[in-house]
């Protein structure tokens, strides 16, 4: 019960190593091309707040629906939610990036555009960073009182913080609804400024619920590889599967839902999103984010075998978290470089953001000891069964 996560020295140099690609990367970026830069900052840290989102929404639902199947496993996204403190740091440079990143920054830009003006008073520089600063005192804020609770149980047993730690994630579940929309509109949505999409925060967040649903599978899985969570069986297996199955179909679902609307409506002002995404160099992109989130999953998890299989999940859960990159690279890209560009600054800032965020998860997780031992549904967890 009290086995902790020892982080060895192989570990911590691959870690090393990738964030040294991704340091030189970002230099050669900004020294040859800021543009992409830039562009590059943006995506990496909205993919990373998307994963951490979403494993921590995982975490308060389970903590409030009492979910005692994974409860094994909650030390994992308890450890991604120390990721919420680097990912705030590594945001502040993006905010002197905004003027290559989003028109609505330019003052010249919004003088003569009337939609850009009717807009200003929430799309402004200074109100930007002042909501950037309120969604991460929210996220961390909330996150951190959660761990607190989580290991006072570990030391005192009872209910007392099991029932603090339901009540503050149903506050935080609450919050999201909140802040993680409103970052998506300033981060994300607002880079094509004279677009809007109402499905927008709702495609966002089940994208990153989604993915964060396949890390914490992926991680479970590697450790018990590594001999860490020993009790993880094949009904552990199913069931976050199943998790990832129906959230690949909502997934679609959401995405399918923006894309359909919008091209029959067939408005100018609502297409202008689509049209570089579907007729020109992105188009094979734009369809090979549904065939990798949907499809590939969905047919590979219908058959039985799989769902029980280590090997093949791990294969399938790396090319899904490679399918939110794509996801978020068209989200991104087509609006601030309006050109395809995958080199060494996308695949070396990417494998630097793997790496950063590796070493901080497996710091965090090996604080603690891997199982919340007093946790009142920790053994029927452990002996999950159907």
């Amino acid at each position: 019960m009290d086995q902790k996560l020892v982080i060895s020295q192989k570990f911590k140099t691959a870690t090393f190593i990738l964030m040294g690609i991704g340091f030189i990367a970002f230099v050669y970026a900004f020294v040859s091309h800021p543009e992409r830069g830039w562009a590059n900052l943006l995506i990496n840290n909205y993919y990373f707040i998307a994963l951490t989102v979403g494993a921590t929404f995982y975490l308060a639902l389970q903590n409030v629906t009492q979910s005692h199947w994974s409860s094994g496993f909650n030390r994992i996204p308890y450890a991604i939610a120390n990721f919420f403190p680097v990912l705030f740091i590594l945001m502040i440079p993006v905010m002197f990036g905004l003027h290559s990143l989003y028109h609505w920054s330019h003052a010249d830009a919004v003088a003569h555009d009337a939609i850009l003006q009717h807009k200003a008073p929430f799309l402004n520089v200074p109100f930007f960073i002042i909501r950037y600063l309120i969604y991460f005192a929210v996220w961390i804020g909330l996150t951190q009182l959660l761990r607190k609770f989580t290991f006072k149980e570990d030391l005192v047993g009872g209910l007392k913080y099991f029932e603090k730690t339901e009540f503050f994630s149903k506050v935080y579940i609450f919050s999201l609804a909140f802040t993680f929309s409103l970052a998506s509109f300033d981060w994300i949505m607002s880079i094509d400024a004279h677009w809007f999409s109402t499905i927008f925060a709702v495609r966002n967040f089940v994208m990153g619920f989604y993915h964060a649903i396949v890390l914490v599978l992926l991680i479970a899985i590697l450790m018990n590889k590594l001999g860490y969570f020993p009790y993880l069986n094949k009904y552990h297996l199913k069931d976050y599967s199943k998790y990832i199955f129906v959230l690949c179909i909502i997934w679609a679902y959401t995405w399918f839902s923006q894309y359909i609307l919008i091209w029959y409506a067939n408005l100018p002002e609502e297409t202008v999103y689509y049209m570089p995404r579907t007729k020109g160099e992105f188009t094979p992109l734009f369809y090979t984010e549904l065939i990798v989130n949907w499809l590939f999953p969905f047919l590979m998890l219908l058959l039985g075998k799989v769902t029980s299989n280590k090997n093949i999940l791990m294969v399938i859960m790396i090319i899904l978290l490679l399918g939110q990159y794509i996801d978020v690279y068209m989200q991104v890209t087509v609006g601030t470089l309006h050109h395809l560009n995958i080199g060494f600054i996308e695949i070396g800032g990417f494998l630097g953001y793997i790496g950063l965020f590796a070493y901080v998860f497996a710091w965090s997780l090996s604080r603690k000891p891997l199982i919340s031992k007093n946790h009142p549904l920790i053994e029927e967890s452990i002996k999950h069964h159907p």
